[in-house]
């Protein structure tokens, strides 16, 4: 503090008044000053610093800015080369357990993909990468046979190599959750694992085990998720073959480097006695015989969820962000609101009315859902009124969303970019160093937006076919989401106004697809500035035509 600084200070709000949870600040009381306030009885910001008020005397003549600075590097509300919040003490080591084509790799990803998003730095190994850089060709279904011992050598090799990656990423590159994903379908693979990840490196551990004994969803795995595989092969129709239904090989792609040079029936076959080998030597999770594990069983993708002795939140997030994924082909649907009269204006936020654009875009886009006719359609909006204006006309079952609102601007509300450039540049500058950590003053950052958003993401993980109409920075988190972006890419994901983003879930990713509608709007795309702090022309609305 310093010394020629009243010890009396000024309780001052560090969110608006009127929302719960707000939270106090101590600012220093310089003599002879007063604090500015904005309409309605809130406390203003410190003219070109962050989410404080300016400093008037009582002739109504500002501060010096040495004061300004002085308060900026003591009070700052937000990092502006932030980091994410640190969710993990320990890191975690998740092992994949059962047999080929039960959706573990599918499970592995989406996982990395989750957790990664909300801000826990994980990744994916593969054992089945480690093999193929090992060893020469691969031969036939042999390699995988429980009596050729230097095969098991070899594998047993591979994975402790692989493990010790895992190792070298949690303690060396930041790793907080790395996941290793094989079939691990032995009791002696999983002592192994454990006597290295618990008690030589003493991370935590916890299996996730993929049960599936339903035909269709076997045959689905093996026809949909690993024909782009690179163990694998392509596969197209299908003809009788047991209990599942075999897909025809007359007409399959051969993509796999294990198979190079094999008949697709050659494969194919292969592939099948690939499996049988496994199940022969096959021990599931044991609760008795291994109850020093911590676990989790997936039945059928999904159907059923068996828990045993999990540690800590990390595990028990897992637990529930697996218990509420299933496979079942659904779309979603993704749309900004039509035009509004701020976005018009160019100004952020607030809860405006539709522009008569807007409308018209509202009636287009009920008109394109009744063509679709999708089964069994909900439709979520946000609380504002441009959501729901947009809505109003769509023939199916509505919720409304509170978690689904704008990012809250704080004080800069319904201001235009120049606005805030003009009165607080340093916020302006600090948002374009690192956009996805910068808190509005008085309002939220694109982090606080992705951990508002997580239970809605749980919500559509869950449901079948949704049309979700929100706002840009909304938007823009669900696709990071879906897409696997980083943050630092995030807030610059491109929503337009009057598209459809239709997304639909397929093995290891999602298909994404924009669907413009003929209506013209503004464009509030603001790219990336080469220079932080400073404001393109193109960051002020103008009107475009939409492609049809």
């Amino acid at each position: 503090m310093r010394e020629d600084v009243a010890t009396t200070s000024l309780r001052v709000w560090s969110q608006p008044a009127t929302r719960p949870g707000h939270q106090e600040m101590d600012i220093p009381e310089i003599p002879g000053c007063v604090c500015g306030r904005r309409g309605g009885g809130e406390v203003g910001s410190l003219s070109g610093s962050i989410g404080m008020a300016p400093w008037v005397d009582t002739n109504g003549a500002t501060t010096p800015s040495s004061v300004s600075t002085s308060l900026l590097t003591k009070n700052k509300p937000f990092p502006i080369r932030g980091e994410r919040a640190n969710y993990v003490n320990t890191p975690h080591v998740i092992v994949m357990v059962g047999l080929p084509a039960r959706g573990k790799t599918y499970m592995a990803k989406k996982l990395t993909r989750y957790l990664n998003w909300i801000g826990i730095k994980t990744k994916v190994f593969n054992l089945g990468e480690y093999r193929r850089r090992m060893t020469q060709k691969y031969k036939n279904h042999n390699f995988f046979r429980s009596d050729n011992e230097e095969a098991m050598a070899l594998r047993q090799r591979c994975a402790m190599e692989a493990l010790d990656d895992v190792g070298i990423w949690l303690e060396n590159e930041g790793g907080e959750v790395a996941v290793f994903d094989a079939t691990n379908t032995t009791m002696l693979r999983r002592r192994h694992i454990f006597e290295k990840v618990v008690v030589e490196m003493e991370y935590k551990l916890f299996y996730v085990e993929s049960i599936c004994d339903d035909p269709s969803i076997i045959e689905s795995n093996i026809r949909e998720v690993k024909i782009s595989g690179p163990d694998y092969f392509r596969l197209c129709q299908k003809a009788e073959f047991g209990d599942l239904e075999r897909p025809c090989s007359e007409e399959v792609k051969v993509s796999s480097p294990d198979y190079s040079g094999m008949t697709s029936e050659d494969a194919l076959n292969d592939f099948l006695q690939r499996i049988e080998h496994y199940m022969d030597m096959y021990q599931p999770l044991d609760e008795e015989a291994e109850d020093h594990l911590s676990f989790m069983k997936v039945y059928n993708t999904g159907q059923k969820v068996v828990v045993h002795k999990h540690e800590g939140h990390i595990q028990a997030r897992i637990v529930y962000y697996l218990m509420n994924t299933h496979v079942t082909p659904r779309t979603i649907y993704l749309a900004r609101h039509g035009e509004s009269m701020c976005n018009k204006m160019g100004r952020i936020g607030g809860d405006a009315d539709l522009s008569e654009n807007g409308e018209r875009f509202g009636e287009a886009l009920a008109q394109y859902i009744k063509e679709q006719d999708i089964p069994k359609l909900r439709v979520w909006t946000s609380w504002l009124k441009r959501t729901i204006q947009t809505s109003k006309g769509i023939d199916a079952p509505q919720e409304r969303w509170k978690a689904l609102n704008e990012i809250d601007a704080g004080i800069c509300e319904e201001m235009t970019y120049a606005d805030i450039k003009q009165k607080f540049p340093v916020d302006f500058a600090a948002r374009d160093q690192n956009k996805f950590s910068y808190r509005y003053p008085r309002g939220e950052s694109y982090e606080d937006l992705v951990a508002r958003l997580e239970p809605v993401i749980m919500e559509l993980e869950r449901q079948g076919n949704v049309l979700l109409i929100a706002h840009q920075a909304v938007i823009r988190c669900l696709l990071a989401y879906f897409l696997d972006k980083p943050s630092d890419k995030l807030p610059y994901i491109e929503v337009p106004l009057h598209t459809i983003i239709k997304l639909t879930p397929v093995a290891y990713g999602c298909r994404v697809e924009y669907i413009p509608i003929d209506v013209p709007a503004v464009n509030t795309h603001r790219p990336k500035p080469e220079v932080p702090g400073e404001l393109e022309d193109t960051v002020f609305p103008q009107c475009m035509e939409m492609d049809s």
